[in-house]
């Protein structure tokens, strides 16, 4: 056992019986290379991943390879799900050095921290045009102790680049005194969407080639884009991006959930581990999937994906689990995948459609098994079988509930069952939509249950709005990063225009407000990625691309413009004019990096609708607001008028409910109904 036996990450612990001496991240570990002024090798990786297990089982489980590491290195073993901030630190570094990046993440540092190599899989011999991992470690500790002074400036070089890196992307000052019609335009909103349809996979959907992952910020933009400016194109790329995803191998046919990526373009393959984030991800635009195209199959697939989160990720107290592994019984896959036979044996006489229907075939479709998926749209095999649509989604509902429970026999991957406050907050933002689009009222149970679970476990003592990031076996730990923030305060702002209740818009604005106090930059603008006074870090990055989650930067952006609407904190709208002003020739270049600014750019250029409602109706008026699609809006209730919200004062009349729509706090004459100023709205 090495010191990773104390830890309570899964990642972690998965290293503990390692002939390898690993430390966690921490002072114990970073002393001892001062003091023996040793190297530091640190190993990044996540629970979920599949290349992580292979190396293991290559190298460091091997006693020889371990005993060269413990002589040479003082060895820290990190998941990345629990100090993003250093994986983003030492990621960087190594794509600055080599080109390329992933998991798992090997990087050699200074006894003082600083990286001066890395790299991501070395196989244990030399193979695929990589050196031995060995030959690595043995080359490194020599080059070390005769050649310091190279190593030194090497980790110079790379540290000076780290802090440059900052920079990227923002210009100095916007020009003073331009009006916002003037800095975001209609011509940016169009050639952001040229610019996504030049990456686009006009065929299987999605953007870019294999690896494929959703692209669920870009989809977002292109639905949106349509609603704006009616671009039929802009709406045909989203849905079949989504439509090719709901019919591949990366959704889990008869399960629910979806895959991290897919390692073919159309969708067949996936890399198994399943994400809570991709999939809170996914929901959220699925919601506006069917609000906008009423598709029953968007609605179909929120649910069974919310069926699958509460059956295997979800905490008996609320929380979400972060991630299932890729595998079981050490083979990629092996849980999801079957043989013809298999189901032949399960399914008996039904065999023959299913099988046609989800490609499985003797020779398999992928390494002579079967990952289930569809070739062709129900409605259409359904006519060229002579069936009724109904009766074939019967029969294939019931053979899928009969896979199931052979499934639910095997051996499961392994679950990841810390719990992260960002990804928590993402899956509670999710949740809300859905209740807002489907009008579940379990949903809505939920998203509530899991914030008080994150108030009651996860907030700093005596601390009222200072968190920690992540939770497992009753402990919490690790402060928490500025897009742990800035998901919880968009999702306390979804979760009061789904409830009605204005607590948790106050709830958000101390939590901006704690946001700003503790993360701004000297210029006021952007914010750092980690809380100030964090002593463990050798830069403090500012994190703005929008990447697998979305970037903190741009949910605060949006935060600031909702709630200085809601709270009349004009300075908070300049700030969110600021940040996204300084980015936005970058953000028009490149908008699939930046997936989340886009939209914040298009809503700029539309707009935001500000519905009021009061009255002791309240409630019910704001469950009629979701029944249409309006993506760029700030929606409150209340039975009776509320003092430091503008939009809710002077607005009640006596056993009255009345809707009021306003922008800019001008609002033209209340209605009783949402319906009576739809056509105003679109």
């Amino acid at each position: 056992m090495n010191k990773l036996a104390g830890e309570t990450s899964p990642y972690l612990l998965q290293h503990a019986h390692n002939p390898v001496d690993w430390y966690p991240w921490g002072e114990e570990a970073l002393q001892r290379a001062l003091q023996e002024n040793k190297p530091i090798l640190v190993s990044i990786g996540y629970a979920a991943c599949h290349w992580r297990h292979v190396m293991e089982r290559e190298s460091f489980e091997d006693a020889s390879t371990a005993g060269i590491m413990n002589k040479h290195f003082i060895n820290i073993k990190i998941d990345r799900e629990e100090r993003p901030d250093l994986d983003h630190i030492y990621m960087d570094a190594v794509q600055a050095m080599t080109g390329a990046g992933g998991w798992p993440l090997n990087v050699f540092l200074t006894p003082d921290k600083r990286p001066f190599y890395g790299g991501t899989y070395f196989p244990p011999v030399k193979a695929f045009n990589r050196p031995s991992w060995k030959d690595v470690l043995l080359s490194l500790a020599q080059a070390f102790k005769e050649r310091r002074e190279d190593i030194e400036q090497q980790a110079n070089t790379l540290t000076t680049h780290l802090a440059q890196a900052n920079q990227f992307g923002t210009q100095t000052e916007l020009l003073p005194g331009i009006a916002k019609e003037e800095l975001f335009t209609r011509e940016q909103c169009d050639i952001i969407f040229n610019n996504i349809l030049t990456q686009a996979d006009k065929t299987w959907g999605g953007f870019g080639r294999a690896p494929k992952f959703p692209g669920t910020f870009t989809i977002q933009y292109l639905l949106r884009y349509h609603f704006s400016f009616q671009a039929p194109a802009a709406l045909e790329q989203a849905l079949l991006s989504l439509d090719k995803m709901l019919q591949g191998g990366i959704y889990d046919q008869p399960g629910g959930g979806f895959a991290r990526y897919s390692t073919d373009e159309k969708w067949l393959a996936p890399h198994f581990e399943k994400m809570l984030y991709d999939n809170a991800l996914l929901i959220d635009t699925l919601c506006e999937a069917y609000q906008l195209t009423r598709n029953k199959t968007y609605a179909n697939t929120i649910t069974h994906t919310l069926e699958f989160i509460e059956r295997e990720m979800t905490d008996a107290q609320g929380g979400f689990y972060a991630a299932l592994d890729a595998d079981s019984e050490g083979v990629e896959g092996k849980f999801y995948v079957w043989s013809k036979a298999e189901i032949e044996s399960i399914l008996g006489e039904k065999a023959p459609l299913f099988c046609e229907f989800y490609d499985v075939t003797e020779e398999g479709n992928w390494e002579e098994q079967n990952i289930l998926w569809i070739r062709q749209p129900l409605a259409a095999f359904a006519a060229e079988k002579g069936m009724e649509e109904a009766a074939l989604q019967a029969s294939l509902a019931e053979s899928r509930r009969q896979l199931m429970a052979v499934r639910d026999r095997r051996i499961r991957p392994g679950l990841d069952d810390k719990v992260l406050l960002g990804w928590n907050a993402l899956m509670i933002n999710a949740y809300c939509k859905a209740y807002a689009t489907l009008g579940n009222a379990h949903y809505l149970e939920v998203a509530t249950r899991a914030v008080d679970f994150l108030w009651k476990n996860m907030r700093q003592p005596d601390h009222d709005t200072a968190f920690y990031h992540t939770y497992k076996a009753g402990t919490a730990k690790y402060p928490a990063f500025l897009d742990d923030y800035a998901c919880l305060i968009r999702a306390l702002i979804a979760l009061q225009e789904v409830s009605g209740n204005l607590e948790w818009l106050n709830r958000a604005r101390q939590l901006t407000e704690f946001v700003i106090a503790h993360f701004s930059d000297e210029t006021g603008t952007y914010f750092y990625y980690t809380i100030q006074d964090q002593q463990d870090v050798i830069v403090r990055k500012k994190e703005i691309y929008d990447g697998a989650v979305p970037s903190g930067n741009a949910l605060m952006a949006a935060n600031l413009r909702y709630l200085a609407l809601v709270f009349d904190h004009r300075d908070w709208t300049n700030r969110a004019v600021d940040m996204l002003g300084r980015l936005a020739q970058t953000v028009v270049r490149y908008p699939t990096s930046f997936g989340i600014w886009a939209s914040e750019l298009l809503q700029w250029v539309k707009g935001t609708k500000e519905l009021a409602i009061v009255g002791p109706e309240f409630r019910a008026r704001m469950q009629e607001v979701h029944e249409h699609y309006i993506p760029f809006k700030v929606l409150l209730g209340a039975e009776s008028n509320q003092p430091g919200m503008p939009l809710l004062q002077e607005r009640e009349q006596p056993g009255k409910t009345l809707v009021y729509l306003c922008e800019d706090y001008h609002c033209i004459k209340p209605v009783f109904y949402i319906k009576e100023i739809i056509n105003l709205i679109k």
